[in-house]
């Protein structure tokens, strides 16, 4: 058997098995009071969600999470925004998500399911005010805007995720942590 790399006496060699039962053995506990730090409050309160688009594919995502608590609802169509406001009365209603974020100290998350060239314009503010984001897919549609937002997502240190059809089935290249994805003008 051929030495791959000269180690020093004394130290042996990591298996990838080793490292991999280390590793989660270290990162346990931190996994277990993930979502408690992620939230920023107790694993019994709701988190505090405005959605924007609430129409359409909007009213499916508003469904996901009507577990919490819908505070506000943003839609251009007001004949959308009052239906949703039906099922979510102590909901704030807005016309304009500028409007909303002037509004947004009580929110930790934001849905945004808007038409596609908005995304992110919707998602960016919500960042910059250290909200977490679910977007609808593309979240961007240029190289420039996916980084803006990266960044964003970065310095805000919040959880974002873009919705992908059947993407939880498997992970695809853009899906991966650190990788942005993007879409060509069609």
């Amino acid at each position: 058997m051929t030495k791959l790399c000269n180690l020093p006496p004394g130290v042996s060699r990591l298996s990838r098995r080793h490292f991999l039962k280390s590793s989660a053995v270290a990162a346990g506990p931190l996994l277990l009071g993930a979502p408690a730090l992620l939230r920023g409050k107790g694993l019994n309160e709701k988190l505090n969600i405005a959605i924007i688009g609430a129409g359409g594919r909007g009213a499916a995502n508003t469904q996901s999470v009507s577990s919490e608590n819908i505070v506000a609802l943003c839609d251009v169509d007001e004949g959308r925004l009052n239906k949703a406001g039906e099922k979510y009365p102590k909901a704030r209603k807005y016309v304009d998500f500028r409007k909303l974020y002037d509004q947004a100290n009580d929110l930790d998350a934001v849905v945004v399911s808007t038409a596609e060239h908005t995304h992110a314009f919707a998602t960016l503010p919500a960042l910059q005010l250290g909200k977490h984001v679910y977007c609808e897919k593309p979240l961007t549609h240029g190289i420039r805007e996916a980084r803006l937002i990266a960044d964003a997502a970065r310095k805000a240190k919040v959880v974002t995720q873009m919705g992908t059809r059947n993407g939880s089935k498997r992970a695809r290249p853009a899906n991966r942590p650190g990788q942005t994805s993007t879409t060509r003008g069609r």
